[in-house]
């Protein structure tokens, strides 16, 4: 008490942030519905943001996984604002567009939202030609209602929404480091002496881990990855979204990927999945604390890393844990099975889904390794045309390229059967 008593009569007092990003509301995992993952992790977020008595919520893009959101995601979307104003009046709530959403759909409800304190920024917001700086910038308060902290809200920016920029470099980085410039600019006319600055952000910055298969490439892809310093070091802190695994940028301890609060894909089972609390004091960063989000539905994968023959990952699966009663389908893990195939297995997925009966976890996907060469025709055979193979060179070539078995007299016998009944039928 004594030191916050102090810290008031100093005249400044620590703000909390809280930074996340890329929810994707709407997501299916191999269309399995993500709605009671997403469900659980709001509500959690809901209690985070009151148990640690946060001044602001920052959410830095990909609200949807689509820019045309299920009736669903959207419900999800707008309970969550009203029971976040109703639970925290005071909470500033600061939102930006990302890649996957709809500027145009974001925006709509700005009316409704501005009534509720809420500033969403989905598209970039010109007047008369000029970047509109009303809507850009949003002043964050602290508890006692004293603005403490300025955002340059910046939403995903297309190529379109950059102004022409001459110059000998990249056009499309000289002209998102002018939409930056100018707001940060626009910001540090505006706050005072002892408010910190603070950026929002959806795009790609060099040296970052991407996940490559839920993220999209942005701005023409990774050649145009934004560098470190398009945040100039008077910025206390950086909140931006995109990148699904939470990292640092260019070392900087202000400069953010929050992640997803959800896998989004199989690959991402590993990450940490987090929010971030941040904690301004004065115009400086004060600290940085991820929050994990709790896990409601694991990830498996068996095996665990590469693939082994079937006969073993049946043995795997048989040792998997048992389905409890009234178990919800919701609670059940996600399973992705690798199979090594040396050879044909036509009843895979049959055998697979038999050993899976009664089992707790379900089966999302089924991955096949190949075991043979992998080589092409034209490498199997190098030198000889199409018209110089028979068709049975080119079944034995395309045989070895997936599979390392020899091939069993059978299969040869029936491929002969199945070649005469074509030449009969076209001849």
């Amino acid at each position: 008490m004594l030191e916050a008593a102090r810290a008031a009569e100093e005249g400044w007092y620590r703000m909390r942030l809280l930074h996340t990003s890329d929810w994707h509301l709407g997501h299916t995992l191999y269309d399995v519905s993500r709605e009671a993952e997403h469900a659980a992790f709001l509500s959690w977020l809901l209690d985070i943001l009151e148990a640690q008595s946060v001044d602001a919520l920052l959410i830095s893009g990909d609200i949807f996984d689509t820019a045309n959101p299920s009736a669903e995601a959207q419900a999800a979307w707008y309970h969550f604002i009203a029971h976040t104003r109703r639970k925290l009046p005071k909470l500033d709530v600061v939102v930006i567009g990302g890649n996957h959403d709809s500027a145009a759909r974001l925006d709509a409800p700005d009316p409704l939202f501005a009534a509720l304190g809420v500033r969403v920024v989905g598209g970039l917001p010109r007047s008369q030609g000029a970047l509109d700086f009303e809507r850009l910038l949003v002043p964050l308060h602290d508890s006692r209602g004293r603005v403490k902290a300025w955002v340059a809200a910046v939403p995903y920016l297309r190529p379109a929404d950059l102004p022409f920029v001459q110059t000998e470099g990249d056009r499309l980085i000289d002209g998102v480091r002018e939409v930056y410039g100018l707001t940060l600019e626009a910001v540090r006319r505006r706050r005072q002496p002892g408010q910190a600055l603070v950026a929002m952000g959806h795009c790609y910055m060099v040296g970052t881990e991407v996940s490559l298969l839920s993220e999209r490439k942005i701005l023409g892809g990774n050649q145009h990855a934004l560098p470190v310093d398009l945040f100039p070091e008077d910025v206390a802190y950086a909140a931006l979204g995109h990148l699904h695994k939470a990292q640092r940028v260019g070392g900087r301890e202000g400069v953010r990927y929050s992640g997803s609060p959800l896998p989004l894909s199989l690959s991402e089972a590993h990450y940490r999945h987090q929010v971030l609390l941040v904690e301004l004091e004065g115009e400086a960063l004060g600290s940085v604390r991820p929050l994990s989000v709790p896990r409601t539905t694991d990830m498996l994968r068996v095996p665990e890393r590469d693939a082994v023959p079937l006969e073993e990952v049946l043995e795997r699966l048989a040792a998997l844990p048992e389905l409890e009663p009234d178990t919800p389908e919701q609670a059940r893990p996600y399973l992705e099975v690798c199979v090594s195939l040396p050879r044909p297995e036509p009843a895979l997925r049959r055998k697979v889904e038999a050993a899976l009966e009664g089992k707790a976890a379900r089966l999302v996907k089924l991955t096949p390794s190949y075991t043979g060469t992998g080589l092409v025709l034209a490498e199997a055979q190098p030198g000889l045309s199409l018209r110089e193979r028979t068709p049975e060179d080119v079944f034995k070539a395309r045989y070895a390229r997936d599979y390392q078995e020899p091939m069993a007299p059978a299969l040869l016998e029936s491929f002969h059967t199945l070649l005469a009944e074509v030449q009969e039928d076209a001849s």
